[in-house]
């Protein structure tokens, strides 16, 4: 039961989405890279694609309330993070019966990853859950009914059942680790690119480099692919977003999503739900934009 309540906690990309924060997409890359080299160097039998899997995942996931990476993205130096406390965040307001065992946890920090906002949890999600979705696709061979599973895990134990919340970003994340663990080994996952590794007969070699921004975009960020609040929690986070309206105001771009469609035709299968209108570029009217601002300067 842990490892449910170590995803109840909640990250916000809204709240202090405008403060300087430093781009980790190249440490993260370094560590996963470096773990990739030590697992091959070190290969001894024959070739076992589930092995090697195992090996990443035990380096770099875990079983435990935090994934490895994640615990080491939450507290290295190399990685810089905006961390806000619960009372400070877009989760202050609803009452304990509305958050349910996520009101006990604090608010996760929130780290950058090619140019994207993401909750440092996405990190275990794209480790963890994307070994179980590349174990369950190994199983049926088809993408949308391990994709299906996936979903329902989101809905009940790890996600809306415990927390209110459906998060389609963790659902992403869980996709884009599955393709991670298939890029391993199969070329073209990455269109145009090769798999990362190839067999030599003797063992593995490592023949191009992983890279966080092959698998990284918008759909990480919960203040642009939010959230589905379920019937209790849903009044209390609309309140509470509605109050973000200056921060939309002050960066609108930082809510831009270039390629929408495609990432909406490659997420097909996912079950994301649509929650477009709570995206503050929907929720904040340019009529009361311009209003305050036409009230500011003649003030």
């Amino acid at each position: 039961m842990a490892p449910a309540l170590g995803a109840a906690y909640e990250t916000d990309q809204w709240s202090n989405r405008n403060e300087p924060l430093r781009d980790a997409t190249e440490v993260l890359n370094k560590r996963v890279n470096d773990t990739i080299r030590e697992i091959a160097k070190d290969w001894t039998g024959p070739r076992n694609e589930a092995r090697f899997v195992d090996r990443v995942y035990h380096r770099l996931g875990g079983i435990y309330w935090v994934d490895k990476i994640e615990k080491w993205a939450m507290e290295s130096p190399q990685v810089d993070r905006l961390s806000t406390p619960r009372h400070a965040s877009v989760y202050a307001e609803p009452p304990v019966w509305a958050t349910r065992v996520a009101a006990f946890f604090g608010i996760g920090p929130t780290i950058k990853v090619n140019g994207v906002l993401i909750g440092s949890d996405k990190l275990g999600h794209f480790m963890s859950q994307g070994r179980k979705f590349w174990l369950r696709y190994r199983n049926y061979h088809d993408e949308a009914r391990a994709a299906a599973q996936s979903a329902f895990t989101e809905r009940a134990i790890f996600g809306q059942l415990t927390t209110g919340v459906y998060s389609n970003a963790d659902l992403v994340a869980n996709y884009e680790g599955y393709r991670f663990y298939r890029s391993l080994f199969d070329d073209d996952i990455m269109t145009g690119k090769p798999s990362i590794l190839i067999w030599t007969g003797a063992g593995w070699k490592v023949q191009r480099p992983f890279d966080f921004a092959d698998h990284v975009n918008e759909y990480w960020d919960e203040a642009i692919n939010v959230n589905h609040f379920d019937a209790l929690l849903y009044p209390y986070m609309k309140k509470a977003l509605l109050k973000d309206c200056d921060i939309y105001w002050e960066r609108p771009h930082s809510f831009d999503v270039p390629d929408e469609q495609e990432l909406q035709q490659r997420y097909r299968d996912l079950q994301l739900r649509d929650t477009s209108e709570l995206r503050l570029s929907n929720l904040c009217p340019k009529e009361d934009h311009s209003k305050g601002a036409s009230s500011l300067a003649g003030g």
